[in-house]
């Protein structure tokens, strides 16, 4: 497969390599990311493959913003309140997923992986493509994460249909937070946003 290399002024020809079903590497204000469109298993079995990953390892929803990620998930006043402040932003957080979704998103899973960058390029996207993307860091599994393009396209190229160049800001990925049990909150990784932030902000809406 030749893989496109394309900048982000082309943002309609990455929409459609991502609705055609193909994956697209593109860079996110934390590392880059593999994405494929959610509304599609086979672009999921291609994520799978491709990435080497675990086929029962769900992989997390990016979202264009909040609106769009409250479609997904069920929440808790806390909870919600960390998802308005700290997104768009580099944030990571397992919540409880809402009924009825495909079972390639959840893998059946009652809790998923939300992520709203704060890119504007990545949001722009997303709405073009007209839904969410799943989207893991782009590396294969056991690799080190990606946070450039040379990086993405030493991983991928000939393997995916489409790399997007671009700078990724912090290079370090999201922190994830677990906010899928009502009143309880855990660290699950350590990112850009300090935990100690995140806490003493749920701690206080948690009442």
């Amino acid at each position: 497969m030749e893989t496109k290399i394309l900048d982000q002024k082309q943002i309609k020809e990455a929409a459609e390599i991502l609705k055609s079903g193909e994956l697209l590497a593109f860079p996110t204000e934390t590392v880059y990311g593999l994405g494929a469109i959610s509304d599609s298993k086979e672009a999921f079995e291609k994520l799978v493959q491709t990435k080497r990953r675990p086929p029962e390892k769900p992989f997390t929803l990016m979202c264009g913003n909040l609106s769009q990620a409250f479609e997904y998930c069920r929440l808790d006043k806390a909870a919600k309140a960390v998802m308005e402040t700290f997104m768009p932003g580099e944030i990571t957080v397992l919540v409880k997923v809402k009924e009825g979704l495909p079972s390639w998103i959840t893998l059946g899973s009652e809790t998923i992986g939300i992520r709203v960058p704060d890119s504007e390029y990545v949001s722009s996207l997303i709405e073009e493509v007209g839904c969410p993307l799943l989207v893991p860091s782009a590396n294969k599994s056991g690799e080190p994460t990606s946070n450039s393009f040379e990086m993405s396209k030493e991983a991928f190229d000939g393997e995916i249909a489409g790399i997007v160049m671009g700078q990724c800001l912090s290079k370090k990925a999201s922190t994830i937070v677990n906010l899928s049990k009502a009143g309880e909150l855990s660290l699950v990784r350590e990112g850009p946003i300090p935990f100690d932030i995140i806490k003493n902000f749920w701690e206080e809406n948690r009442i």
